[in-house]
């Protein structure tokens, strides 16, 4: 069985799960999916650049509205359990877990720990992080010695 580490920041759309369930043809996958939540205001102004970026200004004006750091826990738990699920009807293995810790490290170990053959990092665009190898794929390659994998996430 293939095993992938799965890195998401929000709930797995139905596009996304059947893209990262096919991505290895007919081989039987399965899914350590680690729940990156936001992080704090610091991130802020790269996620307002971000927006402006991709031309999505409505979103400028309400990265306010969306829960930071702590807050964010809950709704990071819920979307979680709302991707395990969706990838367990697909018939895959998934298990998963909020990070708290540094999202690199708890990578590095989850690869180790789980002898994974591969990292999928599934965000949204991050230009200004990408640009300088700063996100979250690029950092990854250095640090996990299997294949990391950078995919965009879907929009519902």
């Amino acid at each position: 069985m293939f095993t992938s580490v799965l890195m998401i920041e929000k709930p797995l759309t139905s596009e996304d799960v059947e893209f990262v369930t096919t991505l290895h043809g007919d081989e039987s996958v399965s899914f350590v999916v680690l729940m990156q939540p936001r992080g704090d205001q610091a991130d802020f102004l790269l996620r307002a650049i971000d927006d402006v970026a991709l031309g999505e200004l409505d979103e400028v004006g309400r990265e306010n509205e969306v829960p930071e750091g702590q807050e964010a826990r809950i709704p990071a738990e819920s979307a979680l359990l709302q991707s395990l699920e969706a990838l367990r009807a697909t018939g895959c293995k998934a298990i998963g877990r909020v990070v708290e810790e540094h999202p690199l490290d708890v990578l590095q170990s989850v690869v180790g720990e789980q002898s994974a053959d591969e990292v999928i990092v599934l965000t949204a665009p991050h230009y200004v992080e990408e640009f300088f190898h700063r996100d979250w794929a690029s950092r990854a390659r250095h640090k996990v010695g299997v294949p990391v994998l950078k995919l965009f996430a879907h929009s519902e």
